[in-house]
C-alpha cells in the first residue's frame, strides 16, 4: 500500500531515509514529504517513531475532481460507516491547487457535508465537528483535478512531542530541530562519546530533542501516552499497543544509559527558566546543564560527565568530541544581527575548535557572517521562513602548509568577486520561482559579464540526498584575446562559482563549447560513464555532465516537457528526434497510454530506455525506434494524439540522408501532421537562430500558432531566442 508522509520543506530526503530505516518497503522524496510503501503497521510505526514527519496520511479514496459537485459525489461514494461511528467527532484539513476549486476551507466544508449526509442516511445520526481534538481527522488534497481523501493517522501534527510547557518568542518546531541534529550527525557523535552544546538555547528545543534522541525515546510516546492517536475504525490497535510496548522497553533502557553530556546557555534568564520546565516535562530533569550567559562570555564548559579520577560537577571538563547546534535569531521579530553571528563563530572557534557544528541561520549572508567554513549547506524552512543550515566539521580546521583542498579558502580576486556577485544576484532573482516550481536544474549564469563568457548550469542530484553539481561551458574566446588572459578569466569564473554556490571542485564539469562540423556538437568528451539522477516535475532523469558536450537534458525545454506531462494522460505520444527521451518519460509519467520514441542514435535510445526504467516504466506500450525520423515518419501508418518534434539544426550522419531544418521543415511537418489523430496536437521546436517558418506552405495543411514565449523559462529569459516553438493541429 502507498501512503504519504508530510514534512517541512527541505527535510524530504532525510524523511525518506528515516522511513526506510523504520521498515517501509520503499520511500521516495516528494514535495514537502515522501511517498512511502508498506503495510498499515509501517505507517503506524512512522506515527510513533518518526522524528521528521508532520503528518502520516493513509489514503482511502482517489477520484477525478473537476468541480465542487464531483468533490461532493466522490466523498459521498465512500462507505463512511466503515471508517467512523456516528458518535465520533470529525475534522477536515484541505489543500487545493488549480482553478476549479480555489478555497481550501470551502473544500473542507464540502467534504464534511458529504460525510455527515452519508452517516445520517445510513445510521440516522451524524458526527459533530471538533477542529481541535477530533476522533477522526481527514485530509483532502486536490491537485490537477484529482482528489485524494486520507486518514490522518496521527490525528494532528506530529512535531508536537507532548513535553513543551513553555516556549520562547520564536520557537523551533521539534521535527526541524531533529533535522538540525541529524544533519550534524548527532547519533554518531553521541555513540562516540561526544557532547551536545547549544549556546543560544532559548526554551531548549534542540537540547531536549537531542537528549530524547540519545535516550532512544519514541517521539510519539509522550504525545499519545500509549493511547491510539485516532478512533478511525481501520486503525490496528493491537499493532499499536505492541509497538508502544516495544518503544517503552527501549525507552527504559535508553534513559537508564543516558549520559549527562548536554549544555545549554542563553543570555535571557526567562528563556532558561522555560527550558528547565520543559526539561522536567520531558522526563530529563538533571540531564541538561543550563547557564545564563551571553555567547561571547562562554568559558570552558562542564559537558563531560565526571569519571574515575575526575573532579565533581564543578571540575568536569569539556568533551574531546561533540556537536554544537544552534538556531540564532534571524527573523524580523528577533532582529537578526550579523555581529551576533560573528560573535558566535569566534566563540566556537575559541571554545570547541575540534567539534562539529550544525547551525540553522537566517540566510546565506548570515551564515557567512559566522566566519565558519561550511562543509555542507542545506536550505530548510522554519515555518514560512527560509533558512540556511550549515554543517562544519571541524569548526576550526587546521590550515595545511601545502595549501591543499583543506586549507583556508583564499580571498577572491576583483574579477572573481565581480562574477560571484553577479551569480548571487541571479540566484536571488530566480529564488522564488525555483522554490515555487521546485526546480533543481537550471541556468545560473550565461555570459552575463562579456569578459567571462561561459554558461553555468546547476544540476541537483536526486539521491541519496540533494547535492549540487555544476556544468560550466566556456564559450570559445576570440583569437584576439591572449591565452594567458583566457586562463585567468576561466580560473576566476570557476573560483566565483565555487564560492557563490558552495560547490567543491570535484563536482564541477568544465567544457569548451565551440561550433564544430557536422554533428560534432554531440561528440564524446570523456569516458567516465558517471550519471546523476535529477528530478524534474514528477520525472526522474539521468544526466551525464562529463562524457558529452550536452548533458542529456536541455534545460530550456523544461516548460515544454512539463506541458507534455500535463497533456499526455490517456493519449498516444510520439517523440521525434527523441534524444535521451526526457519528453517521453514525462509523457509516460503523466499517464500516456503509449509512447513511441524515434532517434537514429543507439546511444540515445539506450539512454531513453534507462530513463524510462528509472521511473518504473517499461513494456510494449513504450516503444523505442532506431531510424531516420523523417523517413520513418513518412512510412509509418500509426495515429498519435500528441507529438513532440525537436530536430537538430542539421545532421550529416552516415546512416541517413543529410538533414537541414530550414530546408526540410515543411516536409517534416507535413508528414507529422498526417499522423495526428482527430484533435491531436503537434509541438514543433528548434534552436536554429536564423530559422524562418514557411507559413504559407504550413497553412495548407495545419493550423499553426507560435508559442515560443510560453516555453522560455525564467532562467533563460536573458536569451529569449534560445529556441522557438509552434503548436500545430490538422485542418
Amino acid at each position: 500500500m502507498k501512503f504519504y508522509v508530510s514534512c517541512g520543506k527541505g527535510l524530504e530526503y532525510l524523511l525518506a531515509d528515516e522511513l526506510v530505516a523504520l521498515g517501509c518497503a520503499r520511500a521516495t522524496a516528494a514535495l514537502a514529504g515522501a511517498n512511502a510503501e508498506g503495510e498499515l503497521r509501517d505507517a503506524q510505526r512512522a506515527v510513533l517513531w518518526s522524528r521528521l514527519a508532520s503528518r502520516v496520511l493513509w489514503p482511502i479514496a482517489e477520484f477525478d475532481c473537476p468541480d465542487e459537485h464531483a468533490l461532493y459525489a466522490g466523498v459521498a461514494a465512500i462507505d463512511w460507516p466503515q471508517h467512523l461511528d456516528a458518535t465520533h467527532t470529525l475534522a477536515v484539513d484541505a489543500h487545493v491547487s488549480g482553478t476549479a476549486i480555489t478555497h481550501a476551507r470551502y473544500a473542507a466544508q464540502r467534504v464534511k457535508d458529504a460525510v455527515v449526509d452519508v452517516m445520517r442516511a445510513r445510521t440516522g445520526a451524524r458526527p459533530d465537528v471538533d477542529v481541535d481534538a477530533p476522533d477522526l481527522r481527514l485530509n483532502l488534497v486536490i491537485r490537477k483535478n484529482r482528489a485524494i481523501v486520507s486518514i490522518d493517522l496521527g490525528g494532528g501534527s506530529l512535531h508536537r512531542r507532548g513535553w513543551r510547557l513553555k516556549q520562547g518568542e520564536a520557537p523551533l518546531k521539534e521535527n526541524l530541530a531533529a533535522a538540525v541534529l541529524l544533519r550534524g550527525g548527532w547519533p554518531r557523535v553521541y555513540a562516540e562519546g561526544g557532547a551536545l552544546l547549544d549556546p543560544m538555547c532559548g526554551s531548549g528545543t534542540l537540547l531536549i530533542e537531542g537528549a530524547l534522541m540519545a535516550a532512544d525515546v519514541a517521539p510519539g510516546l509522550l504525545r499519545h501516552d500509549g493511547l491510539a492517536p485516532t478512533r478511525w475504525r481501520g486503525f490496528d490497535r493491537g499493532a499499536w499497543q505492541e509497538l508502544c510496548a516495544q518503544a517503552q522497553e527501549r525507552e527504559e533502557a535508553g534513559r537508564a544509559a543516558l549520559r549527562p553530556v548536554f549544555h545549554g546557555s542563553d543570555l535571557d534568564p526567562h528563556a532558561i527558566r522555560a527550558a528547565r520546565d520543559n526539561e522536567v516535562m520531558a522526563g530529563l530533569a538533571g540531564v541538561i546543564r543550563w547557564q545564563v550567559s551571553p555567547v561571547e562570555q562562554l568559558q570552558d564548559l562542564p559537558v563531560a560527565a565526571p569519571g574515575a579520577g575526575e573532579a565533581g560537577e564543578g571540575g568536569a571538563t569539556a568533551a574531546a568530541t561533540g556537536l554544537v547546534v544552534c538556531n540564532p535569531p534571524y527573523d524580523a521579530r528577533l532582529a537578526a544581527d550579523p555581529a551576533l553571528y560573528r560573535g558566535l563563530g569566534k566563540t566556537l572557534k575559541r571554545l570547541v575548535p575540534e567539534w562539529r557544528a550544525s547551525l540553522l541561520c537566517g540566510d546565506a549572508e548570515l551564515a557567512q557572517a559566522t566566519g565558519l567554513r561550511a562543509n555542507k549547506k542545506y536550505q530548510l524552512f522554519n515555518g514560512a521562513i527560509e533558512c540556511t543550515l550549515i554543517v562544519c566539521d571541524p569548526i576550526a580546521p587546521r590550515a595545511r602548509a601545502d595549501a591543499g583542498e583543506d586549507a583556508a579558502p583564499q580571498a577572491l580576486s576583483d574579477g572573481a568577486q565581480m562574477v560571484a556577485n553577479r551569480l548571487r544576484k541571479n540566484l536571488h532573482k530566480l529564488k522564488r520561482w525555483r522554490e515555487r516550481e521546485q526546480v533543481g536544474c537550471y541556468r545560473a549564469y550565461d555570459a552575463d559579464l562579456p569578459e567571462y563568457a561561459a554558461a553555468i548550469d546547476v544540476y541537483t542530484s536526486d539521491e541519496p540526498e540533494p547535492q549540487l553539481h555544476l556544468h560550466v561551458q566556456e564559450y570559445a574566446a576570440p583569437a584576439t584575446i591572449p591565452e594567458a588572459d583566457q586562463r585567468r578569466r576561466l580560473n576566476e569564473l570557476l573560483a566565483a562559482a565555487r564560492d557563490a554556490l558552495a560547490v567543491p571542485r570535484e563536482r564541477i564539469a568544465l567544457k569548451t563549447r565551440a561550433r564544430g562540423k557536422g554533428g560534432s556538437k554531440y561528440g564524446r568528451f570523456d569516458q567516465r560513464g558517471e550519471f546523476l539522477v535529477v528530478r524534474e516535475g514528477a520525472a526522474r532523469l539521468r544526466v551525464n555532465l562529463h562524457d558529452y558536450l550536452d548533458t542529456g537534458l536541455f534545460l530550456d525545454h523544461r516548460p515544454m516537457r512539463l506541458r507534455i506531462a500535463e497533456e499526455a494522460r490517456g493519449r498516444r505520444f510520439l517523440n521525434l528526434f527523441g534524444y535521451t527521451g526526457a519528453a517521453s518519460v514525462h509523457a509516460a509519467v503523466g499517464g500516456a497510454v503509449r509512447t513511441t520514441t524515434v532517434d537514429l542514435s543507439a546511444t540515445y535510445l539506450q539512454w531513453c530506455a534507462d530513463n524510462l526504467r528509472e521511473n518504473g516504466i517499461g513494456g510494449a506500450d513504450h516503444r523505442l525506434v532506431q531510424a531516420d525520423a523523417v523517413a520513418w515518419l513518412e512510412a509509418d501508418r500509426g495515429r498519435y494524439d500528441l507529438i513532440f518534434c525537436d530536430p537538430p539544426t542539421f545532421s550529416n550522419s552516415a546512416r541517413a540522408d543529410d538533414f537541414d531544418i530550414q530546408r526540410e521543415h515543411v516536409r517534416l511537418l507535413r508528414a507529422a501532421v498526417a499522423r495526428l489523430a482527430d484533435n491531436g496536437v503537434l509541438y514543433f521546436s528548434n534552436n536554429f537562430r536564423r530559422f524562418r517558418l514557411d507559413q504559407d506552405a504550413v497553412a495548407e495543411f495545419a493550423d499553426c500558432r507560435e508559442i515560443s514565449a510560453e516555453t522560455i523559462p525564467p532562467d533563460f529569459a536573458r536569451d529569449a531566442r534560445i529556441h522557438r516553438c509552434w503548436r500545430l493541429q490538422p485542418l
